[in-house]
């Protein structure tokens, strides 16, 4: 980790997309079976930098992030193909659509969203935290855009693209999800 990434995730505007995520994140990079050390080196620094830039105004957080690090990854020893590498995951991780076949990017996607099949409680105070980073928001336009976010999610054929973590987590974020909606209606 950085100085500058340091920083960044304690911005005091940040209530979730902290350093508290990252190293979620990172416990669940190192519990993830059958990657070789050179993937986990590419999947750390995806994971330290994909919320590197966190304006909850902005659109382009993770550009944003992935120029980030492009700029500091070669100072810590990346080849150009691992920082391409890690800028193209921290993109995926805007949309959390992955390319079928795409193993590391099932991997990140899967770990950033992890948070959706957590326990009740623990789920709800994520809610709760990114409500506080929206907090600019007019409860009547959050209510309208979180529900979007969250049907988004619901439409979609599958929340986590691995099957292996979709089989074990996939039912609980989708109640996690369904549930939050309902409160916010």
């Amino acid at each position: 980790m950085t100085p500058a990434l340091e920083r960044a995730y304690a911005e005091p505007s940040r209530r979730y997309h902290t350093r508290r995520h990252i190293e979620d994140c990172l416990a669940r990079l190192d519990a993830w079976p059958g990657l070789s050390g050179d993937e986990r080196r590419v999947l750390t620094w995806a994971i330290w930098w994909h919320d590197a830039i966190y304006d909850a105004r902005a659109a382009d957080n993770e550009a944003r992030s992935a120029d980030l690090a492009r700029v500091d990854l070669p100072t810590l020893g990346a080849t150009p193909a691992e920082v391409d590498q890690v800028a193209r995951l921290i993109l995926l991780t805007a949309g959390h659509q992955v390319p079928n076949g795409d193993r590391l990017g099932a991997v990140l996607v899967c770990i950033d969203l992890s948070i959706l099949a957590a326990e009740p409680h623990a789920y709800d105070a994520y809610a709760r935290s990114v409500r506080e980073e929206y907090a600019h928001v007019p409860e009547d336009l959050w209510r309208a855009g979180r529900t979007r976010v969250l049907q988004h999610f619901l439409d979609a054929p599958v929340i986590f693209p691995d099957p292996s973590f979709r089989d074990a987590h996939e039912a609980r974020a989708r109640a996690n999800l369904e549930r939050e909606i309902a409160s916010l209606r």
